[in-house]
């Protein structure tokens, strides 16, 4: 059976977590609203569509949701150009396809997003998928069942940096590897189902082959 590796990409392949977190305080700031930014940071990795009202309130999801978002993808395209590809993040991809495994690449982030992403990452010829392709994003885990059907995958392991990954692949069922490439802490990822945590892409590279692939359940059997 073939082996699927399903990687995450914002804060995993490439540093943008704290682009991010800065977009989101900038976009809550045009509405008045103040929210911490140790509290928005905490929300990076789930979906635009459930950030504002887990980290500010129903109440401003009902009344900004929206708003947020277009004034969140704003700032955040003002930063594109500072983005950078994680140390290694080449590396373990072309290494995952060396050893026969078949590589797909779960946003969470627009489309736009991560085609600016894969130029910077050169990862070659991987599939992909984004928030664009599936109705509810992190931590459901809908984009990552979305991303194993783009490759037939029958065995996976997901591999992010957020509490959100790791909920998302135990949700499909699957096992998830975490990495502190995003600032989430090591307790935190093994207490969302992490199987291992990785302090750089590197490190988790050397040891691709020893990954614990699981069978993938079929959400539609």
């Amino acid at each position: 059976m073939s082996n699927t590796l399903v990687l995450d990409v914002d804060g995993t392949l490439v540093d943008t977590n704290y682009h991010h977190t800065v977009a989101w305080l900038r976009a809550f700031r045009e509405v008045d609203v103040t929210v911490p930014g140790w509290r928005v940071h905490r929300a990076i990795g789930m979906g635009g569509d459930k950030l504002v009202a887990a980290v500010a309130g129903d109440k401003v999801e009902q009344d900004h949701g929206d708003e947020l978002r277009a004034a969140w993808e704003r700032h955040f395209d003002t930063m594109l150009d500072e983005i950078r590809p994680l140390e290694g993040a080449h590396r373990l991809v072309r290494a995952a396809t060396d050893l026969g495994l078949a590589v797909v690449l779960a946003s969470s982030g627009k489309s736009k997003h991560v085609e600016h992403y894969l130029k910077l990452l050169d990862p070659g010829d991987v599939a992909w998928t984004t928030s664009d392709d599936v109705g509810d994003s992190k931590p459901a885990p809908d984009l990552i069942e979305v991303a194993l059907r783009e490759v037939k995958g029958e065995r996976a392991v997901v591999v992010g940096d957020s509490v959100w990954d790791c909920e998302a692949a135990a949700r499909a069922g699957l096992p998830s590897i975490g990495l502190l490439t995003g600032g989430f802490g090591e307790d935190e990822l093994v207490d969302r189902g992490a199987s291992a945590v990785y302090a750089d892409l590197d490190t988790l590279r050397a040891e691709l082959a020893d990954l614990p692939f699981a069978e993938v359940n079929d959400p539609n059997a």
